[in-house]
């Protein structure tokens, strides 16, 4: 196949423009629900601290919000030009669920928007507070709908065709809870709440570094490492049920993820390795025995198949497969490191204190964002040369179009992406790099403070008494 006909230049236009969206529903969905937190302390506790974050973090999520609404009404207009051979045999399945989706989730999300950014003194703060759950319900709300669609083309169920080999749906509830959903879901809304700590720590850490003493950065920085600490291990605990679940209903997935050609009793865990999909072998291997069957099957000698057990024309591409799946696994062990190293310091009274571990919150303030873009390429890479898995290939899925009209408007999508969402980016990291003001100067008991991390820090005045620094 060549590259540059219109299937693949109509996959290549899918991919990059689903990139771009995922990462910001992914953000949103975390802060949204961070937003909610924050309005709810600020009404149990009266602290203006934690209303001076609400409002601080609410400027980026609107800009966020807005700029994952654009991309995805972009990218759904692609299943009419690009995929309308999908679109009209999948249509009467994942049709109504999209559409579940806006009238329920997006209705939802948008009509309480305006009120969460701007109604505070106008419907008060308890019914401010209603409107931000709301906002940030429908956002879970959106990715029910939209995992519950893209979980059905992993593991179809609940359907049948008609004489013009359309898909039907004869159960509605298999058709949603269908066998990989349940695992998706936790698996992404874990992956959104991880992406969203990570950037709160990255920014209260940015600023801590500057000044210590900031008790809304300190706030910020503390609940971050607080859910990378618990969440992190619970996102492993999940990626294991749902590679259990792949295992069971997508092998071929899971061959290609862990770079096994032949199959195993007993297969090893290839921790690295250089698969070859033309002579069917994963060389230089860095591999550990037997450990590959223990995580996948739970067994010592758990039967594991290779790719060979399929034709070669139905074998996922195996190098992108084998290489995403480890970057987002990688990044997944070192949230879970970061979140243990924040507890350690916060056991023994230094998590102020430690200008090292703020640099590391920093650099690892993007590995959200890059470990749901490997995910979602391993979950969609692994899943070819399907569309519905095992139903209806990629191949005859796209439209009858030229190629040279796909490559047009890929050239005019990267263009108008890179313009629209890089000046959008840079305008969220703008805000990010202004320090979250607040109108508490005083620090919670027990916590040390250096102005410059050797010399104690001077008196500080708090409601007008001189007391000094804890």
């Amino acid at each position: 196949m060549a590259f540059f006909d219109a299937l693949s230049l109509a996959r290549l236009q899918f991919a990059f423009t689903v990139s771009f969206h995922i990462i910001f529903p992914a953000f949103s969905i975390g802060l949204a629900s961070y937003l909610a937190v924050l309005n709810g302390l600020w009404l149990w506790t009266k602290r203006s601290v934690f209303l001076d974050l609400f409002n601080y973090c609410k400027k980026i999520f609107a800009v966020a919000f807005g700029m994952g609404v654009v991309s995805g009404i972009v990218m759904s207009y692609q299943f009419g030009t690009n995929w309308s051979v999908y679109a009209d045999k999948v249509g009467p399945v994942i049709g109504p669920l999209m559409g579940y989706e806006v009238l329920s989730a997006f209705f939802l999300e948008a009509g309480f928007l305006g009120v969460m950014l701007f109604g505070r003194e106008r419907v008060g703060p308890r019914l401010h507070f209603l409107s931000t759950l709301l906002v940030a319900f429908g956002t879970l709300l959106s990715a029910f709908w939209i995992l519950a669609a893209n979980s059905w083309m992993q593991t179809p169920a609940g359907y049948a065709t008609n004489a013009a080999g359309q898909f039907i749906a004869t159960d509605w509830i298999a058709v949603i809870f269908n066998p990989s959903f349940p695992y998706r879901l936790v698996h992404m809304l874990l992956a959104a709440y991880l992406t969203t700590a990570f950037v709160v720590g990255a920014v209260g850490a940015l600023h801590l570094l500057k000044d210590r003493t900031s008790q809304a950065s300190r706030i910020m920085f503390s609940m971050a490492m607080w859910m990378a600490t618990i969440v992190a291990p619970l996102q492993i605990v999940a990626g294991d049920f749902h590679g259990l679940n792949t295992l069971h209903y997508q092998p071929a997935k899971i061959a290609a993820m862990e770079g096994h050609f032949e199959s195993h009793d007993g297969a090893p865990l290839i921790l690295f390795g250089l698969p070859d999909s033309a002579s069917e072998r994963t060389t230089h291997q860095l591999a550990i025995s037997h450990l590959g069957s223990l995580i996948l099957t739970h067994e010592w000698n758990g039967a594991v198949k290779g790719l060979k057990e399929w034709p070669r024309d139905q074998r996922p591409p195996t190098e992108i497969v084998f290489w995403s799946f480890r970057i987002m696994v990688g990044l997944g062990f070192a949230m879970l490191g970061l979140g243990l190293w924040s507890l350690l310091l916060r056991i023994r009274g230094g998590l102020y204190e430690a200008p090292w571990m703020y640099r590391a919150s920093i650099a690892m303030g993007p590995s959200g964002f890059i470990a749901v873009l490997a995910g979602w390429i391993t979950t969609e890479v692994g899943r070819q040369p399907y569309t519905v898995y095992g139903l209806l290939t990629t191949a005859k899925s796209v439209s009858p179009i030229a190629a040279t009209a796909v490559g047009s408007s890929l050239v005019a999508f990267v263009v108008a992406y890179f313009a629209l969402f890089g000046a959008g980016t840079f305008y969220i990291l703008r805000l990010m790099n202004k320090p979250p003001h607040s109108h508490e100067t005083g620090l919670p008991p027990g916590q040390p403070i250096r102005a410059s991390g050797i010399m104690p820090a001077p008196a500080m005045e708090t409601g007008g008494t001189l007391k000094p620094a804890e």
